[in-house]
């Protein structure tokens, strides 16, 4: 049932009960408000964190956390799971380990998150987020040094992002994937790695991608 459709049922579910005084679905369409408010906080939160990220890309700036993002992505967490919904769940434990990992830099909050998001997202097939998930825990993995993990949860995110044909997902996964190939002395393969990556993102109108890949020729 979509956003629309569960406010109004919430309305005739009140005339039903204060003209009516049928008072039997109340319970129900104070569950469908609470998905909303759940979808609700959790775009919200993501909106915050698309203006963090917009910020980080201008030289010379130093975005800052806004204070409200975790408590949004929190109650959404809180919410999904009031609702049974675990594809919810996953979704809100990914934003919040992204978080405390992409603007706290704190990796050692966020794996949890992103192992339980991941383990939750694969359970209800939800490829978007159980791609995000693989994601940014191969991002700790190359962090940490470990080369070989890192690049296996790429490759296994790259292959549900092109399952749901989510191409500049797959472009910026192969950014990682060429930064791997380059530490591991993989510098012919790093470099037509990122040639993969431009025309895929070329293709697909993903212009923040294709200046991630400029930058990554420059280091590599």
């Amino acid at each position: 049932m979509h956003t629309d459709d569960r406010i109004e049922r919430a309305r005739e579910v009140y005339q039903r009960a204060v003209f009516g005084g049928d008072a039997s679905a109340l319970a129900d369409a104070e569950r469908g408000l609470d998905a909303v408010d759940a979808d609700t906080a959790l775009a919200r939160g993501l909106i915050l964190h698309a203006r963090f990220q917009s910020g980080s890309n201008d030289p010379g700036s130093s975005p800052s956390e806004d204070p409200a993002q975790l408590p949004l992505f929190e109650r959404a967490l809180g919410l999904y799971q009031a609702l049974g919904d675990p594809r919810g769940e996953a979704e809100a434990l990914f934003w919040i380990g992204c978080l405390h990992q992409f603007i706290r830099r704190d990796n050692e909050t966020a794996v949890p998150y992103l192992e339980r998001s991941c383990r939750l997202a694969a359970q209800a097939g939800d490829k978007p987020t159980w791609s995000e998930a693989l994601r940014h825990l191969g991002i700790v993995a190359h962090t940490a040094g470990r080369l070989d993990e890192a690049r296996e949860l790429l490759q296994e995110s790259c292959q549900l992002r092109r399952d749901i044909g989510a191409m500049a997902g797959v472009a910026s996964n192969m950014i990682g994937l060429a930064y791997i190939a380059a530490a591991q002395d993989r510098r012919a393969d790093a470099l037509a790695t990122l040639d993969e990556a431009y025309a895929i993102a070329s293709t697909h109108g993903a212009n923040a991608i294709v200046g991630h890949i400029e930058q990554a020729r420059t280091r590599i």
